[in-house]
């Protein structure tokens, strides 16, 4: 059996714990507190976070575009590869060392999305750069800790939170898109995109989108004038 080999840690800003990424047998892995988080086996449904959102956005000439986290890099890869050349995509990542993770160990699981000249690497706070961006995004997609029920950082809660959603929207610009992306559904964090001022449709989709545990990814287009 070929072993599994601990290549790299990270201190979680607002957590105790740390991240801890694993090789295996030509995979990786990134785990907290002994639970995985995401893996290059498994990344099915954060494409389809990609496809959903450019989906429901269509053709806009000269998109800017915001995805986080990083993690390993799949949700950013699909969006390049669906995207226009004019495209911009800034990516926020919170932990510098998933950043250094993606450029020195697995980057060649998504032909390092890193490197594409239309990539904009933030390394912060999400919740931060939606704050300080009124008005700037045709379409959000988040991917932080589990979802609206997060196992990680108690702080990433804000971002689903009704002041967090109102943040987004009015970092959307005129029928921007926000996507969600859950590890379990949620009906309160429905409720509250509506609430917002969003037009939702919830998407039930495969870990590896034919198989595996069922994911949740919320398609949110925003109604009317930014607030």
């Amino acid at each position: 059996m070929r072993p599994t080999t601990l290549v790299g840690t990270a201190p979680i800003p607002g957590h105790a714990g740390e991240l801890r990424c694993f090789h295996h047998d030509g995979d990786y892995t990134i785990r907290v507190d002994g639970i995985e988080l995401m893996s290059t086996r498994v990344h099915g449904s954060e494409e389809q976070l990609s496809e959903l959102a450019l989906q429901r956005l269509g053709p806009r000439a000269a998109a800017h575009l915001l995805v986080s986290g990083l993690g390993m890099g799949f949700t950013l890869a699909r969006a390049l590869a669906l995207a226009s050349p004019d495209t911009t995509i800034t990516v926020a990542e919170l932990v510098p060392e998933v950043v250094t993770w993606n450029r020195e160990l697995f980057g060649t699981k998504t032909n390092h999305p890193l490197r594409d000249p239309r990539t904009r690497l933030v390394v912060g706070d999400v919740g931060q750069t939606l704050a300080a961006h009124r008005d700037a995004f045709d379409a959000i997609l988040l991917d932080v800790d589990n979802g609206p029920d997060g196992l990680v950082r108690p702080a990433n809660d804000s971002l689903y939170s009704e002041r967090g959603i109102a943040i987004a929207r009015a970092a959307l610009r005129a029928k921007g898109v926000l996507a969600v992306w859950s590890a379990a559904p949620a009906p309160a964090f429905t409720h509250r995109l509506r609430q917002a001022g969003f037009d939702v449709v919830e998407h039930r989709v495969r870990a590896r989108r034919t198989k595996g545990p069922r994911r949740t990814i919320w398609i949110a287009e925003r109604r009317g004038a930014a607030t």
